[in-house]
Order: C-alpha cells, then sequence, then structure tokens
C-alpha cells in the first residue's frame, strides 16, 4: 500500500475508534466480532483492506498519530500467521496482541 493510503487507513481508523454504532445491519461488521477467520477468507485486496482497518482502528484508539511502514509490514505477517494458527481468535485481539 502507497503511504498515502496508509494514512487514509489510519485517519479512517482514528474515526471509527471514536465513535459508537448504534446499529448494525447484516453488511456491517462489528470489530469486537470479527475473527481470524473472517479476516483470512477474505481474497486479495479485501484482506489487506481489513487488516489496514485493524491497523488504523488501532491506532486511532492509541491516540498516536505516528507509525512505521516498516513495523506495519512486519506486523501484518505476524498477524496472517497467527490468525493461520488461532483462526477461531477475534482478530482485534490478535493484532492488539502483536502490537503490544
Amino acid at each position: 500500500m502507497r503511504v498515502t493510503t496508509w494514512a487514509l487507513v489510519a485517519s479512517f481508523g482514528a474515526a471509527i475508534g471514536t465513535t459508537s454504532v448504534v446499529a448494525q445491519t447484516a453488511a456491517d461488521r462489528s470489530v469486537e466480532q470479527y475473527t481470524c477467520k473472517d479476516v483470512m477468507r477474505e481474497s486479495g485486496g479485501n484482506r489487506d483492506v481489513a487488516i489496514a482497518f485493524l491497523h488504523g482502528y488501532l491506532v486511532g484508539k492509541s491516540g498516536v498519530s505516528k507509525f512505521n511502514l516498516e513495523t506495519l509490514r512486519k506486523q501484518t505477517d505476524s498477524f496472517i500467521d497467527q490468525c493461520l494458527d488461532n483462526p477461531n481468535a477475534k482478530a482485534e485481539d490478535i493484532m492488539m496482541k502483536i502490537k503490544g
């Protein structure tokens, strides 16, 4: 992903992290209920978007506005490995564990 895409995703995650969801349709996802299996079943670009969203969501929740692309790449690889090993785990929990 290009740097501008990461910045957009981080900004979007920050906005989502500070608002509450009142209603959820069948097409909507709740971050808290999204499992590793859900992420890994996505194909190609959709999986990339889901993982980038998790990064941005957690960056937004942390209140930090800086990030390192190489660190995000390493965290993404670790996230994928851990999700393959733990498909029923919550994706948010795995990503939070990786980010420390």
